[in-house]
């Protein structure tokens, strides 16, 4: 009977993600903090395990961009039917906020001036048996330009992209987003 490597992958990849929580909190203040359990099926935990393994991040690095009125901007996730933050996957050799700005160019095409971080999530995902965690790093981003947002996914994941005062019923962590703004906006 072969052995099974995925507890052994969970553990390097926590041992990732330890570091990149560590390196984030030395080099950013005041950055709001939260955790969040998934459980995923098997082979979506080996995906996951991977990223995390590879980058610390398993959903990557994302923006919350916004305007002096108060607006957040939002893409919409075809790949999971939710309002979302711009933001994705960490390239090789790419920092967070590298590949923050990349997904923001990407999928909304407005300028913007990063202010810091503004959150991380520390995610501990499991599956059966197996857990792990990583982190998502959510970079602050002030609108230098009113023009509307101009999608160039090249994945063709992100359908729309809005700026929304009321954010709508449908966005991912919607609670942790108000909380961010009702601290840092208010």
């Amino acid at each position: 009977m072969p052995i099974d490597d995925t507890w052994f992958l969970a553990q390097r990849a926590e041992q990732t993600a330890e570091r990149a929580y560590h390196r984030i909190s030395d080099t950013h203040d005041d950055f709001v903090e939260f955790s969040r359990t998934r459980h995923v099926g098997r082979n979506r935990f080996r995906t996951l395990a991977e990223r995390i393994e590879e980058t610390g991040a398993p959903f990557g690095a994302h923006t919350i961009v916004y305007r002096p009125s108060g607006e957040l901007l939002l893409v919409r996730h075809d790949g999971v039917d939710l309002w979302v933050l711009p933001g994705g996957g960490v390239e090789t050799d790419e920092t967070y906020r590298e590949a923050a700005e990349r997904e923001l160019d990407e999928e909304a095409g407005v300028d913007a001036d990063y202010c810091g971080l503004a959150m991380v999530t520390r995610i501990t995902v499991r599956s059966g048996p197996y857990e792990t965690r990583g982190v998502l790093p959510v970079f602050a981003a002030d609108a230098t330009d009113c023009t509307e947002p101009e999608i160039s996914d090249p994945d063709d994941e992100i359908s729309a992209a809005q700026w929304f005062h009321d954010l709508p019923d449908d966005t991912r962590d919607r609670d942790d987003l108000e909380q961010w703004r009702n601290r840092v906006l208010a």
